[in-house]
């Protein structure tokens, strides 16, 4: 804990900061005029408000809930995580954090606003290329904030919990829309339209303050300032291994979410509507393992329990792979999201905890994006496999790639204490 009077100095310290932003808002042209008069009279008298919350931001890690700003943060962030998962899952049913915080959002609305007139196909491979630009800046920016905090593999699980539930939600939706409402397709994207606003200007709200001083400021703190944040992330072993973590389980993941519904009509022969429950109780186990074993892996550590859940994941892919039943492998898919879940959200927090904060969105983000790559190349992959040798080829491919995600968890360093 913090002793009362450096609480007391770090509020007032905040105080000084946000009457200093009032005074410079950049929509504010009068603060702004007076400013360029009196700047040598401040610069001479006045102290350095951001330099002094580079001196208080070390004293204690941020928390979910302190400083008190980080509620809506968080909650806007969740949202932003949400979006991503309804954006990736549709498609298979039918900068500073400021600076993120306006341009993800904007992604999502400029690519759903435009799909709601429904364009020609080749328009929608662009519109979803803009949607995933802004599913990558808040995949980097949030994932790296959220490391760093106190407690962040529940935070983390949460968070990514979220991107699950969004991906577990859309295709009820958007079948409920199409197919029972007999609305056309893109009616869907009306609804994306509306929470991707909310998201706009929740993030924008939430985020204004943090601006690139601040950012600067906070991640200065403890350690010299190189300014050349991505070379040295692209020097890291750790962020190799990251990258390679990712890039396979993304493979994991989305091959699993995409190929599911498939192998269950074609191998297990179960009708449309079970097969398609299935798909979503992969996506619900997901959900559900993400926001229960985050205070596991909190409480018992993250190489251990990611350990495990690797474990238990490979024998629910066993049965899912080799018991020729329908029931089985349904539940085995349930559980199968379950132990897969978490792991995303583990690997996250041991790759901030290895790499100094100033390099966490530079290194966390060149990993997210090796991810997005191993999502798009691994399941186009078991597409020629299921052609040519039948659905049940994607069971072994998949198997492969889990044995690999073992293999990078075992070389990441040991985490100090």
């Amino acid at each position: 804990m913090i002793p009362h009077s450096e609480k007391a100095s770090r509020l007032d310290v905040e105080r000084s900061y946000e009457s200093t932003a009032d005074q410079f808002h950049p929509f504010d042209t009068h603060a702004h005029d007076k400013s360029s008069q009196t700047k040598d009279c401040e610069n001479a008298t006045a102290p350095n408000p951001i330099r002094s919350i580079e001196i208080v931001e070390d004293l204690e890690l941020q928390k979910w809930n302190y400083p008190k700003g980080n509620v809506p943060r968080l909650g806007f962030a969740f949202l932003s995580f949400i979006i991503a998962g309804m954006n990736d899952a549709a498609v298979g049913a039918l900068v500073p954090y400021r600076g993120v915080a306006i341009l993800a959002p904007m992604c999502h609305v400029i690519a759903f606003t435009i799909v709601t007139v429904h364009p020609p196909f080749s328009a929608l491979v662009v519109l979803y290329g803009l949607s995933g630009f802004g599913n990558g800046l808040a995949d980097a920016a949030y994932c790296a904030w959220v490391g760093a905090m106190d407690k962040s593999n529940q935070i983390q699980g949460f968070m990514h919990s979220c991107y699950s539930l969004g991906a577990l939600c859309a295709p009820l939706i958007s079948t409920s829309m199409v197919v029972h409402s007999g609305l056309p397709w893109y009616s869907f994207f009306y609804v994306m339209v509306g929470i991707s606003a909310v998201e706009w200007a929740g993030l924008m709200l939430t985020f204004w303050r943090k601006t690139g001083a601040v950012y600067r400021a906070e991640n200065s703190a403890g350690g010299e300032d190189t300014g050349a944040g991505t070379k040295e992330a692209l020097k890291s072993k750790v962020t190799w291994l990251g990258a390679l973590y990712f890039f396979t389980y993304m493979g994991v993941e989305v091959g699993l979410g995409g190929w599911i519904v498939t192998f269950m009509l074609r191998t297990r022969k179960a009708t449309a509507f079970a097969s398609g429950i299935s798909g979503s109780g992969f996506w619900a186990g997901q959900t559900l393992g993400r926001a229960a074993l985050g205070f596991v892996t909190e409480r018992y550590g993250e190489r251990i329990c990611i350990t495990i859940y690797l474990a238990f994941a490979v024998a629910m892919q066993l049965i899912f792979w080799l018991v020729p039943s329908f029931m089985a492998s349904a539940i085995a898919v349930v559980f199968l999201g379950v132990f897969l879940g978490p792991m995303f959200p583990g690997a996250i927090t041991v790759t901030a905890k290895l790499l100094p904060k100033r390099i966490h969105v530079s290194a966390i983000g060149f990993a997210m994006s090796m991810g997005g790559t191993g999502g798009t190349i691994f399941p186009f992959i078991i597409g020629p496999l299921a052609s040519k040798y039948g659905v049940w080829a994607m069971q072994p491919f998949i198997l492969g790639l889990l044995i690999v995600i073992a293999a990078t968890s075992f070389c990441f360093p040991r985490i100090s204490r």
